[in-house]
């Protein structure tokens, strides 16, 4: 409990203090043009950082699995739209727009990288397959979600173009390849100090956080919903995510993967990833409600660390006792 707690309860409640924050002192004006700057350089800085840690052979030697890696792209890009497709038409009649839209949109994202790396290696699963699944489910997500975004939402809700896509790739795809251009010089450093990564990536987060909040207090969304909305979104997260997790395990078990390998699908096929969802839901819901559109995606992540902490250390038990 003590470790769950570490991974868990800090971070939460400096999301909650984030949100606090911005509806007690929403930032205005210039300074809304400020805080979205350095929320952008901050998410750009996160991707170099993720691109001068990984390693070109670990790349090489995850995309070989080529199975392992289909399952998790057909478990991101397919299975979670179906579900979001879903939730969305069939809670059309009881669900805020915007919140509705957000449950299709968290449904629509890459997978993480940090923490599903983090859990398949507590459970003593297939780290270098997960460490590549992970990165390349990011890196498609590029392209694939502002598609299916496109695509499947009605239209007239978003506004996805190849603009869009371009700026979602220069804030996430070209600092990823920066890095890899200068992982020879500083990634060795930063293998050695996982703790920057980890401070960027959640300090990223908050800064977006922030910015997308202030914009919903200034504009006044929040007199738009209620406390049974945000019940009903939490109650469809857990029913989505219990689906993933249930639907990731079986496939895994039925089509045969080792033990080492199902427990790298489960978690990089079950998560959604803030890190990368944030950003892109500035750009392709510019104008709209986005801080009502990422609460989903916000209280998904939470439930999400909290569920595969607890499956990851059910994993390790079983694998001590085989």
């Amino acid at each position: 409990m003590n470790a769950l707690r570490r991974v868990i309860d800090p971070y939460l409640l400096m999301l909650i203090g984030t949100v606090v924050l911005a509806s007690l002192v929403p930032a205005r004006g210039g300074a809304a043009e400020v805080a979205e700057g350095v929320a952008t350089a901050a998410v750009a800085l996160l991707f170099f950082l993720y691109g001068a840690r990984l390693s070109p052979g670990a790349i090489w030697a995850g995309l070989s699995h080529w199975r392992l890696q289909g399952m998790v792209l057909a478990a991101t890009f397919l299975l979670f739209p179906l579900l979001g497709l879903a939730v969305f038409w069939v809670s059309r009649s009881w669900l805020a727009e915007d919140l509705r839209i957000g449950l299709f949109y968290l449904c629509l994202l890459p997978s993480t990288v940090q923490s599903s790396i983090a859990f398949t290696s507590i459970a003593r699963g297939n780290v270098p397959a997960a460490l590549c699944a992970a990165s390349v489910s990011n890196l498609a997500g590029v392209v694939i979600t502002p598609l299916l975004v496109m695509l499947l939402l009605p239209v007239g809700k978003v506004g996805v173009s190849l603009s869009s896509i371009e700026a979602i790739a220069l804030q996430i795809l070209a600092p990823f390849v920066a890095g890899q251009a200068v992982r020879r010089w500083i990634g060795p450093w930063l293998v050695r100090h996982g703790r920057l990564t980890s401070a960027v990536d959640r300090g990223s987060i908050l800064l977006v956080v922030y910015a997308a909040f202030s914009a919903g207090v200034v504009s006044g969304v929040w007199s738009r919903v209620s406390h049974l909305d945000l019940a009903v979104v939490v109650l469809l997260d857990v029913g989505i995510l219990a689906l993933a997790l249930a639907v990731t395990t079986l496939a895994s078990r039925r089509l045969g993967f080792a033990r080492e390998d199902e427990i790298a699908i489960v978690f990089c096929g079950s998560k959604k990833s803030m890190a990368s969802g944030l950003p892109m839901a500035a750009i392709l819901f510019a104008g709209q409600s986005v801080s009502l559109i990422v609460i989903p995606l916000m209280l998904f992540h939470q439930i999400q660390l909290f569920a595969c902490a607890v499956l990851a250390r059910r994993y390790a038990r079983e694998g001590e006792v085989r």
